[in-house]
């Protein structure tokens, strides 16, 4: 089986190099021919664990191939995945141009029939919206050429995708024939035999399904901070509220960890798609504006206990961070509180020094020349005034303390992920701030949240 994968950016490539690892022909297509180039190099535009041994060792057996020309890529091609990128537009809503322009190729292009399947996160009636678009490129060729359409959301974790793809919790699919039905079982077969269940669903209720679980993500994690910030006016720890709750089996331990929000490239585009989507029905989703506007507010939390821990002036302090991805093993910076944290400090005056294992030269897309950025995280420290974690990346959780004392001005640790106890940190003379703790630092609890 020949499939097409147009877009090559972090979905399409784990896409293309998962359905290569278990024996399917693919090409990938992407208007960006820089991009291409790269790839057909061997050159990876993204950091996944995994993506790049597999992507070379399936483009060495013939199995996986990069082109920019649509027109040839599609001949001959039984499923193409539109797997571009759909960026919000100011009102919240998802961006369809990029999706509806691959269906226009597609229409005016093929010429066998095809099931055409968005992979990319759409809103509810997209897929109707792509079936117009090709039945009108049709038309104009006076081309009676059948085609399907149908919804497969992705579900991976930028980080795990690798594993998320070959070994998924369920695969969903929406479609809306017997033909099409055929062909994704077909396609999805080597995952279906180790057991990973698929769910054929309609198409309206598959896209649905994308946008309503990663919404429930966000609405844990909001809620979770919500409650950290109560813990720390009150007095309560939110590590041991967390064990607490999260034995509870209906509750589950994931997505329950404090923090200073949520980013990347799904959660906030789709909560907010999502809100958009219910403003269209005349429906207001009132749960998910308050975890929009609970993340934002707590993309402020550890900047603000900076502020009070200098008395409200950090003009010519210099801050130290650790951490600039919005998770652990990406370099992704797409809405990471990373950028508000940074903003902020440097508008207050603040001089920022930075490591991060991957994402410094994501970094330097976003802040450029602002801040000064470091190949050692202890290099960072010096003459630093104080440290704050933005990211729980694993080589953070064990430093050298003696290390970190040293090299500060000040004793001051900021930790934004929680990734170290409070009381040990105390008895090593740190003045140690987290979230949803009570600090031992001099502001109090109320004013630091």
């Amino acid at each position: 089986m020949k499939i097409v994968i147009v877009g090559s950016g972090y979905v399409g490539l784990v896409t293309g190099a998962c359905f290569s690892e278990v024996g399917i022909d693919v090409v990938c297509v992407d208007i960006d021919q820089k991009k291409i180039e790269n790839l057909n190099k061997g050159i990876v535009p993204i950091f996944e664990p995994g993506l790049e041994e597999m992507l070379l060792r399936n483009m060495k057996k013939g199995r996986l191939s990069f082109t920019t020309n649509i027109k040839e890529a599609i001949q001959d091609c039984e499923v193409l995945f539109i797997a571009v990128g759909t960026p919000p537009d100011e009102d919240g809503s998802a961006d369809l141009k990029y999706v509806l322009s691959v269906a226009r190729d597609c229409g005016k292009h093929m010429n066998d029939y095809m099931l055409i399947v968005t992979k990319s996160t759409v809103p509810v009636g997209t897929s109707e919206k792509v079936k117009h678009a090709v039945q009108d490129e049709l038309n104009k060729r006076n081309a009676a050429i059948p085609f399907d359409v149908a919804s497969n959301p992705e579900f991976l974790k930028e980080g795990a995708a690798i594993d998320d793809f070959l070994k998924p919790d369920r695969i969903v699919i929406g479609l809306a024939s017997q033909r099409a039905e055929e062909l994704m079982r077909s396609l999805y077969k080597p995952f279906t035999l180790n057991g990973h269940p698929v769910i054929f669903m309609d198409i309206t209720s598959a896209e649905m399904t994308k946008y309503a679980a990663n919404a429930m993500l966000a609405a844990k994690i909001s809620f979770m901070n919500d409650i950290a910030n109560l813990c720390e006016i009150a007095g309560a720890d939110i590590n041991l509220v967390r064990k607490g709750i999260g034995s509870d089996s209906r509750i589950g331990n994931k997505f329950i960890y404090p923090g200073i929000g949520y980013g990347g490239s799904c959660f906030p585009k789709d909560v907010q798609a999502l809100i958009r989507t219910a403003g269209e029905f005349n429906y207001e989703l009132r749960v998910l504006k308050a975890v929009e506007a609970v993340n934002q507010d707590q993309k402020l939390v550890l900047f603000n206990k900076i502020m009070n821990y200098f008395d409200g002036d950090i003009q010519g302090k210099t801050i130290a961070l650790w951490g600039l991805s919005f998770k652990p093993q990406t370099d992704d910076m797409r809405e990471a509180p990373s950028l508000i944290i940074v903003k902020k400090l440097l508008e207050a005056g603040a001089k920022v020094k930075a490591y991060d294992p991957v994402a410094m030269k994501e970094a330097k897309h976003h802040f450029g020349d602002t801040i000064a950025y470091f190949e050692d995280q202890y290099e960072a420290l010096i003459d630093a005034d104080c440290l704050a974690i933005l990211t729980e990346w694993p080589e953070f959780k064990f430093p050298n303390f003696k290390i970190i004392k040293k090299l500060l001005n000040t004793s001051a640790i900021f930790d934004g992920r929680n990734i170290y106890d409070r009381a040990e940190m105390t008895r090593s003379g740190f003045d140690y701030a987290c979230i949803g703790v009570r600090s031992n630092i001099k502001a109090p609890a109320a004013e630091l949240v």
